[in-house]
Parts: structure tokens; sequence; C-alpha cells
């Protein structure tokens, strides 16, 4: 693996992005922040894909037509829990995907901070961003054909200033093919160990699919509600007994939460719930902590968006009592 070094701050890409700062960085590229300078104070996210040296030209052209073919399936994607893909362009033997720019902190971060302060997140709040997450991952399953992340972890999910969830990294997503069922790779890379499953260790020859992303969102899951990721598949496949049980850590875990989420890890495929879907609804079916959480924070978004705009609602109140006077007093003013 070869490590390049990061694009300046003002560079200039495209003759239209220009490099704010540099947000991460890893061997195959990275990721940067970017003013969009034809729309005019709207920021951007771009990723950095850099190919493998010594490669030769057919394989290069064949990387690149391979960036340009899946990228623009990326950029057909619109969901409220995925940030929108808006370009993609090769520059100097880069390839780069432009997203919207997420603000806000990652849920690595909010664990980090929860664990410094010997605390654990609330339950029904992890569930609540888990449904988010749900949906987001279900949208991306129902794609025709359906569409793998592969590397569901906290540290690319994002909890927006209002209170939303996006995955961030597309940086292993991948189209599962509907004659033989085999993905075909986005961008190098095999996820991160702890929210990996024992098929993805096989790179681009493991099989993959829905039940690989339940695998990842279920060690999210688990350490979000523990403070601590679970144990990789590998040590669970070489130790038995490895994974310590959720509720031993924080007994606070409902049980119910705690079997969905040994379920989403099962180390087979087959011993995983068939879906996203299916997960879902074993994890919140009928968790009335859950329920009262989402009422909550319904009504405390709703809070939010009238403290927001509150001068709106002001002159809209203002026009509609105008328009009251107007009524009543137009008949008079006519005598």
């Amino acid at each position: 693996m070869n490590t390049y070094p990061p694009l300046k701050t003002g560079t200039i890409l495209r003759k239209r992005y220009r490099i704010v700062a540099l947000i991460g960085q890893g061997g195959m590229g990275a990721v940067y922040r970017a003013q969009d300078s034809r729309l005019a104070g709207r920021e951007c996210a771009i990723k950095e894909v850099i190919s493998e040296l010594n490669v030769l030209p057919a394989e290069q052209q064949q990387t690149q037509e391979q960036f340009y073919r899946e990228a623009s399936t990326l950029a057909r994607l619109d969901h409220p829990g995925l940030p929108k893909v808006s370009d993609y362009f090769s520059e100097e033997g880069r390839e780069y995907l432009v997203m919207d720019f997420v603000p806000g902190r990652d849920l690595q971060e909010i664990i980090s901070e929860k664990r410094q302060h010997h605390e654990f997140l609330r339950e029904a709040i992890v569930l609540h961003w888990t449904n988010q997450i749900c949906d987001a991952l279900i949208y991306l399953h129902n794609q025709d054909p359906p569409i793998l992340h592969r590397d569901i972890k906290p540290s690319n999910i994002k909890l927006t200033p209002q209170g939303l969830l996006k995955l961030v990294d597309f940086g292993l997503v991948k189209e599962l093919s509907t004659d033989d069922n085999r993905t075909v790779t986005v961008v190098q890379g095999r996820g991160t160990l702890q929210y990996t499953p024992l098929e993805q260790y096989g790179g681009d020859t493991g099989h993959t699919d829905a039940r690989s992303d339940l695998y990842g969102l279920g060690a999210t899951l688990y350490h979000l509600l523990t403070n601590t990721p679970p144990a990789d598949a590998k040590t669970r496949f070489l130790t038995p007994g490895a994974l310590v049980p959720p509720r031993e850590i924080n007994p606070a875990i409902s049980p119910n939460t705690e079997r969905a989420i040994l379920s989403a890890l099962a180390m087979h495929p087959d011993d995983r719930p068939p879906s996203v879907d299916v997960f879902r609804k074993s994890l919140l079916g009928n968790n009335d902590s859950f329920s009262i959480v989402e009422r909550r924070l319904r009504y405390l978004a709703w809070q939010q968006a009238i403290s927001s705009n509150w001068w709106l609602l002001l002159v809209v109140g203002l026009l509609f009592l105008l328009s009251i006077l107007v009524t009543l007093y137009t008949p008079t003013m006519a005598l």
C-alpha cells in the first residue's frame, strides 16, 4: 500500500472545488472538506481514491471505468440517511467523489465522550438511532440491483445538529449483481476488523450479501450500548466464547435488545435475520421505551423547528391577522 501526500489547502479541483481542510486520510486516498465555487456558500465533502502505482495502462483504464460506473450508481441514490453524491471525476491519476458535507459529530466521538465520563448511552436513544440506520440500509438493499455498504461502524455514522443520522462513507459500497449473487467492489478495502463478518475477510473473493451489513449494524449497536467494540470475527472463530454478552457489560440493556444484537452478530450468515427489516422488527417491535422516546424526540424536533423559525411564524401570523382586519373593515370603509 502506498502513502500519498494529501492535497494542500487552497487546491482547486476541476476549476470548481477549493480544498478547505483534510478530514481524514488512508493509504488509498483521503477525504476533504471543500467549497463549491459555482454555488456560493455550499460546502461539500470530496472523497479521493488513488490507484496503485506500477499498474499497466489497461488495468488503470479498467479501474477508472469501474469507478465511473459505480460512482454513477451512487449519484442516483436519494435518501435522507445518505449524503447526496453530486459529482465525480478524475484528475492527475486520482478519482474524486463529491458529496454533501454532513455537519455534526460521528457516533464514535459520542461513544468516546460517554466512556470518558463512565456513562452509557440510553438504550431508547440508541434504538431511535438504529431505526434511522435501518431505514438507510433497507433503502440501499432494495435498490435494483441491491447495494451493500460493507463498512457500517460508529465513525461512519454522523449525528447532525437536527438529530438525523447519516451514513457518511461510501468507501466500500458494492453493487450486488443479480446473475450470480457476486459483488463488484466500488473502492478497494475490506472494512474495519471489529465490524466485519467472517465472510467479508476474503475481500473481493468473499461472498457478501445484505446479512453482511447486518453484522456491521449489530456490531455498531453493541459498541453504542457497551462503549466497547465486540470481539472481531476472526478471534471469535479461533476462540469460541470470546464475544462477551452485552448485558454483562451494561446490565441496563433489555433482554430483547441483547437477543437482537447477538442474532445480528451470528458467525454464519444463515444464523442471522434474513434482512435488516426483519432485524428491525425483532429489535423495535414491542419496545415501549423506544416508542416513548420516538414521540418525545418528534416533539423536540417540532419545538426546535418553531424556535428556529419564530420570525417566519410571526410574519405569517401578522399577515393572517391583517387579512382578517381587512375583511372585517372593508364593508364599513366602502359605506
